[in-house]
C-alpha cells in the first residue's frame, strides 16, 4: 500500500507539469497567426527556411549553400514539430517595403569557390528547392497546367538551379517576387495574402564593381528582367555571381482568412469521394455478413442451445457452444497481449483527439509543426488510458505482477520506435542535414517519455488494477479441450493474412495522398475526408474480426485472443507493401541513405498501424465473444 500511495502522490506534481506544458503549448494549436496590418512603407522581412528535395528527403539549412547572408543570422524559434520536420527558419537579405515596387535590386555579389560550386551542382542534381516565408506564407512558383486548363498550379519553393542537356549547371540568381495584398476599405492598411516568385538565371554584367553603388548593365531600376531573355549564370568555380531580385506589389480580392486556399485546394475532391464510396461498399458488405451472423445464425443457435434439455443432446451438438469451457482461457503470453492492447488504446485516443482538433481547424498547415507537436503531446497524455486498459485486461487474465506489466506497457513500443528513430537520425546526422534532431530536442523527447508518459502509465495502471476483475460469462474448465484438426482455409496464417485485406482496401486510396504529402512536399488538409475514412477503418476492422472469429469458434478452435489482434493488425503488412510499391513507382530516390530513411520511417508507420488496428479488432472480438456466451444457458 505504501508503494501505491507514493504513485498517487506522484500524480499531483505530474498533473501540475502537464498543465504548464499544455499552457505553454497552446500556441501550437491555434489556427495560424494573428492577421497583421501593414502600412505603406512598412518593412517586410523575408525569412528563409530549409532546402528540400523529394529525391533525397534530406533537408539542409538555407545557408548550407553560399547564398547572400545578412550581417547577423538570427534563428526563429521553432516548435517541437518544426524541429522534427527539419525546418530551420532564419532571416535573409531580402527586405521589402510595403507597396513599394523595386526593380533589379542587388542582394550581394559572391565568389564561387571550388567547394561552393560543387555544393551548388550537387543540389541542382538532386533537384533541391529553396523555401522562403513572408508573413507566415511560404513562397510559391506559379505554373501553367499541361492539360489545357487555364487555372494555375503552384509549386512549393523554387529550384536552386537547372541542368541542361549538355550537363551544364545554371544557378537561379535572380528572383522576381510578387506580393499580393488585400487593402483595408477603411484606410491604407493592407494584409499580405499571396507570395509568389519566378526564378531565373542571369549572368549579370557590370563595368566596375562597387559594393555601395553597384551598376549593372544587364538591368537597372527602370528595366525588369524577363525570364529566359538573358544569358544564364553558369556554375563554375572561381567566378563571381551577382544575386538580384525584383518585387512587385499587387492588390488582390482574396481575404486574409482565405489566403491559404491556394496551397490547400490543389487536389481534386472527386478522387476522395471515390475513396469513401469504395470504403463504404466494403463496410456495407461486411455489415451484411455480420447482420446475417448476428440476426439469423446466432439467434437460431442460441435458441436451439437453450431448448436442449439434456447433457447428452448438448454433446451431440457441434459449433461454438462446445468450447464454452475454454473460450475464456488466458492465451499464451497474455502479458504481452495486454501491453499491445494498452498501447493501441493510447494510439486510438491520440488519433481521435488529433483528428477532432484538425477538423476544428486548430492544426492548419499555416501553423508549421503544429500537427506533429499535437500528436506527440497527446500521445504522452494518453499514457493514462494505456496503463488503465492494460491493467484491466491483465487482471481479467488473473495476472498478479501489475508493476511489471505496467513497465512493459510504458517501454516496449516507444523503445522499439525510438531505437529505429535513433539509427535513422544518426544516418541523417552523418549527411550533415538539418533533418537531424539536435541533442536538446532529443533530450526533450526522452523527458516527455520518461518524465511524463511513464508516470502517467503507472497512474492509469494503478487505477485500473484497483477496479474489480472483469468476470467471465462462463466458467473455464481446468483441463483444456483438444482442438480438432482444422481445414486449410481455417489455418491461422491464412485467416490472419485474409483478415488484413479489407481494412487496407478501405484506406489505400487516402493513403496515397498521405504518402504524397509526406514524401513529395505537399500540404495535406482534407481532414474531413480523412476522418470519414478513419471511422470506416474502425468499422471494417471490427466487423472482419468478428466474422472470422465466429467461423473460428464454429470450427471448435478457442484460441481466438491473439488471432483477433493479428487479424485486423495484419493490414499493416499491406500498408508496408503498398509503401514499397509507392517507392518504386512514384518516388525518384536514388541515394542509399534516403532509401533507408524512407523504409525506416514507413516501418514505424506500419508498426503503429498494426498496434492501432489490432487493438480495434481485439476489443470488437472480445465484446462479441462475451455477448454470445452470455446469451446461452450453460449447464
Amino acid at each position: 500500500m505504501g508503494y501505491q500511495r507514493r504513485i498517487l502522490a506522484a500524480a499531483v506534481p505530474i498533473s501540475f507539469i502537464l498543465l504548464l506544458l499544455c499552457e505553454s503549448s497552446l500556441a501550437f494549436y491555434l489556427p495560424g497567426v494573428v492577421p497583421r496590418d501593414f502600412q505603406n512603407g512598412d518593412e517586410l522581412q523575408v525569412k528563409v527556411n530549409k532546402l528540400s528535395s523529394t529525391k533525397t528527403q534530406l533537408p539542409y539549412v538555407y545557408y548550407f549553400l553560399d547564398y547572400c547572408k545578412p550581417s547577423k543570422i538570427m534563428n526563429s524559434a521553432e516548435n517541437l514539430g518544426e524541429v522534427l520536420r527539419g525546418d530551420r527558419i532564419e532571416n535573409s537579405v531580402y527586405v521589402f517595403k510595403m507597396r513599394m515596387d523595386e526593380t533589379c535590386k542587388v542582394a550581394c555579389r559572391a565568389k564561387l569557390t571550388q567547394k561552393a560550386a560543387k555544393k551548388f551542382k550537387e543540389k541542382i542534381d538532386d533537384e533541391y528547392r529553396v523555401n522562403m516565408i513572408l508573413d507566415n506564407l511560404p513562397v510559391a512558383v506559379p505554373r501553367q497546367r499541361k492539360d489545357g486548363n487555364h487555372a494555375l498550379t503552384y509549386e512549393h519553393g523554387f529550384r536552386v538551379g537547372i541542368k541542361n542537356k549538355d550537363k551544364k549547371y545554371y544557378l537561379n540568381n535572380h528572383l522576381s517576387f510578387k506580393v499580393m495584398y488585400h487593402k483595408d476599405l477603411d484606410g491604407d492598411d493592407g494584409r499580405i495574402v499571396g507570395f509568389e516568385v519566378l526564378p531565373s538565371s542571369v549572368k549579370h554584367v557590370y563595368r566596375e564593381w562597387d559594393d555601395k553603388n553597384p551598376n549593372l548593365t544587364t538591368c537597372n531600376a527602370n528595366t525588369k528582367i524577363i525570364p529566359g531573355s538573358q544569358t544564364p549564370q553558369e556554375v563554375t568555380p572561381d567566378t563571381y555571381v551577382v544575386f538580384t531580385y525584383d518585387v512587385t506589389f499587387e492588390p488582390s480580392e482574396i481575404k486574409w482568412a482565405s489566403r491559404w486556399d491556394t496551397y490547400l485546394l490543389m487536389s481534386d475532391d472527386q478522387i476522395h469521394w471515390f475513396s469513401i464510396i469504395n470504403s463504404l461498399m466494403i463496410v456495407l458488405f461486411l455489415s451484411g455478413m455480420v447482420a446475417m451472423i448476428m440476426m439469423r445464425t446466432l439467434y437460431r443457435d442460441i435458441a436451439n442451445y437453450n431448448q436442449l434439455d439434456s447433457r447428452e443432446e448438448a454433446q451431440e451438438e457441434s459449433g461454438w457452444k462446445l468450447v464454452h469451457g475454454d473460450v475464456f482461457r488466458p492465451p499464451v503470453n497474455y502479458s504481452l497481449l495486454c501491453v499491445y492492447v494498452g498501447t493501441g488504446v493510447q494510439f486510438l485516443g491520440m488519433t481521435l483527439v488529433t483528428m477532432i482538433f484538425a477538423l476544428l481547424g486548430f492544426l492548419s498547415p499555416s501553423n508549421r509543426g503544429g500537427l506533429m507537436t499535437a500528436m506527440l503531446f497527446l500521445w504522452v497524455l494518453m499514457g493514462l488510458f494505456a496503463g488503465y486498459s492494460s491493467a484491466r485486461l491483465y487482471k481479467m487474465f488473473k495476472g498478479t505482477d501489475w508493476k511489471k506489466n505496467t513497465f512493459k506497457t510504458a517501454l516496449i513500443f516507444p523503445a522499439i520506435v525510438f531505437s529505429i528513430f535513433f539509427v535513422l537520425n544518426a544516418l541523417i546526422w552523418g549527411e550533415k542535414s538539418s533533418g537531424a534532431v539536435p541533442f536538446g530536442t532529443m533530450f526533450a523527447l526522452v523527458f516527455l517519455w520518461f518524465g511524463i508518459s511513464v508516470p502517467l502509465v503507472f497512474v492509469g495502471s494503478y487505477l485500473g488494477f484497483r477496479k474489480p476483475a472483469i468476470d467471465d460469462p462462463v466458467k473455464t474448465n481446468k483441463i483444456p479441450r483438444q482442438v480438432p484438426e482444422q481445414a486449410w482455409y481455417m489455418q491461422p496464417v491464412f485467416v490472419i493474412s485474409i483478415g488484413g485485406i479489407l481494412p487496407f482496401g478501405a484506406v489505400f486510396i487516402e493513403l496515397f495522398f498521405i504518402l504524397t504529402s509526406i514524401w513529395l512536399n505537399q500540404f495535406y488538409y482534407i481532414f474531413g475526408f480523412l476522418f470519414i475514412v478513419f471511422i470506416i477503418l474502425l468499422i471494417t476492422c471490427a466487423e472482419i474480426t468478428i466474422v472470422l472469429c465466429y467461423f473460428q469458434l464454429c470450427s471448435e478452435d478457442y484460441h481466438w485472443w491473439w488471432r483477433a489482434y493479428l487479424t485486423a493488425g495484419s493490414s499493416a503488412i499491406y500498408i508496408f507493401l503498398y509503401a514499397v510499391f509507392y517507392f518504386f513507382t512514384k518516388l525518384e530516390i536514388t541515394k542509399v541513405v534516403s532509401g533507408i530513411l524512407y523504409f525506416g520511417y514507413m516501418l514505424i508507420v506500419s508498426y503503429a498501424f498494426f498496434v492501432l488496428t489490432g487493438t480495434i479488432g481485439f476489443y470488437a472480438c472480445l465484446w462479441f465473444v462475451r455477448k454470445i456466451y452470455s446469451s446461452v444457458k450453460i449447464d
